[in-house]
């Protein structure tokens, strides 16, 4: 039971920071979309879908905080390439100010033995 338990509280933990993870791995360019799948797959702990990504970007990009432009691509039909907008600068900047609290006041209850 208390394994079921773990597995559905990081399964919540890893949805509600994915949307933010993707916004961090737009922050220095636009990448495709397999291009973040593959990152996020990368990352300890995130691992995710082109499932789960799609309506996730679709849903960031009606929201305006990621705007798209199709290009050409050279092996294949044309890709949808993904950036931040202003929108989703601010949102990643207010989210990484509380994530930063968020995480320091966790890390200070499990070190202090608070929630072992």
């Amino acid at each position: 039971m208390a394994a079921k338990i773990r597995e559905m509280a990081i399964s919540q933990l890893r949805r509600g920071v994915l949307e933010f993870c993707v916004l961090a791995l737009l922050r220095d360019g636009e990448r495709y979309s397999y291009d973040l799948v593959r990152a996020l797959g990368d990352a300890d702990g995130l691992v995710t879908t082109e499932g789960t990504l799609y309506p996730l970007l679709g849903r960031l990009r009606r929201e305006g905080v990621v705007d798209t432009t199709w290009r050409e691509s050279p092996s294949g039909p044309p890709r949808r390439y993904y950036r931040l907008t202003p929108d989703g600068q601010a949102a990643l900047g207010g989210f990484v100010i509380e994530w930063t609290r968020f995480r320091d006041s966790v890390d200070a209850l499990l070190g202090n033995g608070v929630l072992r």
